[in-house]
Order: C-alpha cells, then sequence, then structure tokens
C-alpha cells in the first residue's frame, strides 16, 4: 500500500505543476471496449454494457455503455488533464459547445482487421472510426471555422486502443478459426502491425499530432482466459505470446512512423507491464485478487458476460478485474497513474505530464 500512497502523491504534486501550464484541450478517442464510453448503446449489437451491474460506482449508478463499475480509461485522462468527459460520438448530445470537448469514437469488440468482431454484428470499425472523425471536423467546421477547427485537433490530445480483439475475437476466438489457418502467429502479428500502420497514417492526415497508443494488455491473464485455457491459475502461455510479439513491434513502428514525420507525434503506452505490475503482485497494490473477476460466473467468473444474475463482489476496489475482460476503475486509476508519470519502460519516449508540460510552451 506504502508504494501506492507514495505514488498517489507524487501524482498529484505533478498534476497540480502541469494543471496551471495547460489550457484543456480537446480530446479523441478511438479504439475498442476497454475505451467505448458508450457508442454501442445506439448500435444494435451484442457487444453492449447497458445493463446493471455495469456503472455501479458510476455517479449516477447506472450503466452507461463503458465495460467498467464506474470510470474508464477515458474518463480519467479527461479528470487528469483538466476536461470535461468526451461523449460518445453517436450520443444525441454531442452538439454546439459540447464538440470542442473533443468526442469519442469508439466501439467495443472492434480490432485493426475489419473481419474482428463481426460475431457482434454492429459495431463501428475503425475505418469508419476515421470516417466520423472527419465528419465531426466539418461539424466543427460549421461551428467555428476550418482555420480554428485545424488548431482544435492539432492541439488535441488522441487516445487510440486496438489490438486485443484481434487475438481474442479473431485469431484465437475458435479452433482453426479463418485468421489462424490463413497465418502463423509470427506472420499474422507482422500483419496486423502493417495494417495498424495505415490506420495511424490516416490519423495523422486527419490532423492528429499527440496520439498515446496502447499496447495490448497481459491477453493470456485475464478471467475469462483463465476460465477457459488455465488449469491451476497460470496466465495462458499461447496468448501471453501473442501480447509479446505484438508490442514491441508496435513501439518499433511507431519510432519508425515518428522518424518519417521527424517528430514524437505517436506515443507508446505498455499497457502490458503496467497491468502486469499488479497481475503478478495484487496486494503490493491493495488489491485482493488479479484472477477472478468481480462480475461474471463459473471459475474465476471468468464465463460469459456480466449480467444481473452474477456474482458480484461486494468492493470493487480490491478486483483488479471487474468483469472476465476489463479491469475495475481502481485499476484503471493505476493504469492512468503510470500514463501520467510513468517513467520510459512505461511510457515510450515520455508521459503524459511531460507531453502536457512541452505543449503549454509550444
Amino acid at each position: 500500500m506504502d508504494r501506492f500512497l507514495f505514488s498517489v502523491v507524487g501524482l498529484v504534486i505533478t498534476l497540480s505543476l502541469i494543471s496551471s501550464q495547460a489550457e484543456a484541450r480537446a480530446f479523441f478517442v478511438f479504439g475498442d471496449s476497454l475505451v467505448d464510453s458508450g457508442n454501442n448503446d445506439y448500435l444494435a449489437t451484442t457487444a453492449r454494457a447497458d445493463s446493471p451491474p455495469y456503472g455501479i460506482d458510476y455517479p449516477t449508478h447506472r450503466p452507461t455503455g463503458r465495460f467498467s463499475n464506474g470510470l474508464n480509461i477515458p474518463d480519467i485522462i479527461s479528470e487528469q488533464i483538466g476536461s470535461e468527459p468526451t461523449l460518445p460520438y453517436l450520443s444525441p448530445e454531442l452538439k454546439d459547445e459540447r464538440l470542442l470537448v473533443g468526442a469519442n469514437f469508439a466501439s467495443a469488440g472492434i480490432g485493426i482487421l475489419n473481419d474482428t468482431g463481426i460475431q457482434f454484428i454492429n459495431i463501428i470499425r475503425i475505418c469508419k472510426q476515421l470516417d466520423y472523425f472527419q465528419q465531426y471536423q466539418q461539424r466543427v467546421s460549421a461551428l467555428i471555422g476550418a482555420e480554428q477547427t485545424e488548431q482544435l485537433v492539432n492541439q488535441a490530445l488522441v487516445l487510440i486502443t486496438l489490438g486485443g480483439n484481434d487475438f481474442v475475437n479473431n485469431y484465437y476466438l475458435v479452433p482453426f478459426s479463418a485468421r489462424s489457418r490463413q497465418f502463423s502467429l509470427p506472420d499474422y502479428v507482422v500483419y496486423l502491425i502493417s495494417e495498424y500502420q495505415k490506420v495511424l497514417r490516416r490519423l495523422y492526415e486527419l490532423g492528429a499530432r499527440r496520439v498515446l497508443v496502447t499496447g495490448t494488455g497481459p491477453l493470456g491473464c485475464v478471467p475469462a482466459e483463465l476460465a477457459q485455457r488455465s488449469r491451476n491459475g497460470e496466465c495462458s502461455a499461447e496468448l501471453q505470446r501473442a501480447a509479446a510479439l505484438f508490442n514491441p513491434q508496435l513501439v518499433q513502428m511507431l519510432n519508425q512512423l515518428n522518424s518519417e514525420i521527424g517528430s514524437d507525434v505517436f506515443v507508446s503506452a505498455n499497457a502490458f507491464e503496467m497491468k502486469m505490475d499488479f497481475i503478478n503482485d495484487p496486494q503490493a497494490y491493495g488489491f485482493v485478487t488479479s484472477k477472478v473477476a468481480c462480475c461474471g460466473q463459473g471459475p474465476y467468473n471468468g464465463i460469459g458476460l456480466c449480467t444481473p444474475l452474477s456474482n458480484l463482489c461486494p468492493n470493487r476496489d480490491v478486483y483488479v478485474f471487474w468483469d472476465p475482460f476489463h479491469p475495475s476503475e481502481r485499476a484503471n486509476r493505476l493504469i492512468v497513474q503510470q500514463f501520467m508519470i510513468g517513467s520510459t519502460k512505461y511510457m515510450h519516449p515520455m508521459n503524459l505530464s511531460t507531453i502536457m508540460a512541452l505543449d503549454s510552451k509550444a
């Protein structure tokens, strides 16, 4: 616990220094269920978090479409950068002045590839999220003019979280999936990285100049995979291998893009290491377990979805995982703490506090 308290004190001091320097900036979010703030609520899809006990610890105590007991990673980043939380792009409330805060385009179930998550039917694939980003800019231009819009987008912070579903909901979804017959794992990773590079290039073309790119977490250690693949609670070696191949190649690709552009546009966030810290030693961070989900059923509460009929833990703050796949709000807070003040082990080439200090001087 001491280590946690010490980090929080450090975070508070750092934030008080930078919040005075940085004006609130627009924030845009792209990706999957780890960062979806409710877009899927507006779609006919099975990938949704619109029923209790989702949202049990949210200020309204109601489900919001976030795959969390409370706040998710974008909400906490918004808090830290002094912005209002971004609304889902499909929300009818996202209009007029609210547009200037930014928007969340993320959609649960999607991946880098268009065939990832096809079992969820209607989801906003990444190419469509980028189309919406372009449409968003046209809407803002009508409000404040093209020049101001370009400036708002250039100065914004962007978060993109993709990749996990390309393994969990594609390559490893069923034995002998189409992609696993087409590619060996190392070749599949190379293909994913090349497709991801196209996505990031388009994001840059659309004006993004500060992009936090998260690698995949420890895919083999989530309760859903422990329930299906683990005998004694050990992480699935095969899924851990997938993450271990993907993440370093992602960092390499981001470095390459930055050197082509001649600027540190893309910043990698090492979600794997961030989460492994408390998976390996949950007690050191004030958690009771990193294996059992708070909400679910079956072994490790890892089977099926979190529903009103699921087992539900009384204290979400002592669980690393809220449901079979997603971290609890408290785990999300620890992850964002590393985004803010983490060393280069977690954030490369710099953390978010450094970015904000640099950009406030620009």
